[in-house]
């Protein structure tokens, strides 16, 4: 692969996040004076090593530009071709990136649009580490609480089935570092199901390299997990 290799961001922004209850698509609910999609776009605006971000949108998404009116210029990119998954709108997406220029080996780093706390610094370090890597990688924390598998019976509520070995478990983190090419063909095989990049990479029997992230990068999935970004935006100020 030519060490020039140039680094991309692609942000699925398709989703509607029903779990969230924000009263609408979550990545548009406002936490910090801002929406959380203009949280993301501004930490990975910082990143001097991404060429451009591309965001994928719903392709009947008209809020977009309401809601992240700083996301302008050059380096800025959006695409209204987003699927009925996340693994489709990010392949929809990789199409995108290679029809504005895109090469097979350039580096895509996908990033959640609900990981609104993401740091600059934290997406360096994973270009860092994997500039030179034959797969590439994600970020990602150690498991740091006892991890049970559960039992369900109908009309009763769950009762602890195992405890699992927790030495080796991983909180799987965005960004995923990967060349397009081989992101797309990953994509291709394991197909819509998927729930994020790596598993696509992984299925082909290839081994993503793990660099630590942090405890902050957590997704907005729950209602509680605004208010806890919230918080968290505050102190940063």
């Amino acid at each position: 692969m030519p060490a020039a290799a140039r680094c991309f961001a692609l942000v699925p922004c398709a989703g509607i996040g029903e779990r969230a209850q924000a009263g609408g698509r979550k990545q548009y609910a406002v936490i910090g004076g801002r929406s959380v999609v203009a949280h993301t776009l501004a930490a990975l605006a910082a990143v001097r090593e991404i060429e451009a971000v591309l965001v994928v949108l719903a392709r009947e998404d008209q809020e977009f530009e309401r809601h992240a009116s700083a996301f302008t210029g050059t380096r800025s990119w959006v695409g209204r071709c987003g699927g009925a998954s996340r693994a489709a709108t990010v392949a929809n997406g990789l199409a995108e990136l290679r029809a504005r220029g895109v090469g097979e080996a350039d580096w895509v780093l996908v990033h959640d649009a609900a990981r609104c706390l993401l740091r600059p610094a934290w997406v360096q370090a994973l270009i860092a580490a994997c500039r030179d890597d034959a797969v590439g990688g994600l970020l990602a924390v150690p498991l740091p609480d006892t991890l049970k598998a559960a039992a369900h019976e109908a009309g009763a509520a769950p009762r602890v089935a195992a405890t699992v070995p927790r030495h080796d478990k991983w909180l799987a983190q965005t960004p995923q570092m990967f060349r397009l090419g081989l992101l797309q063909r990953a994509l291709a095989t394991a197909g819509h199901e998927v729930s994020d990049e790596a598993s696509a990479v992984e299925a082909l029997g290839l081994a993503p390299l793990l660099v630590p992230g942090h405890a902050e990068n957590f997704k907005l999935t729950w209602p509680a997990d605004f208010e806890l970004a919230a918080r968290l935006l505050e102190t940063r100020r």
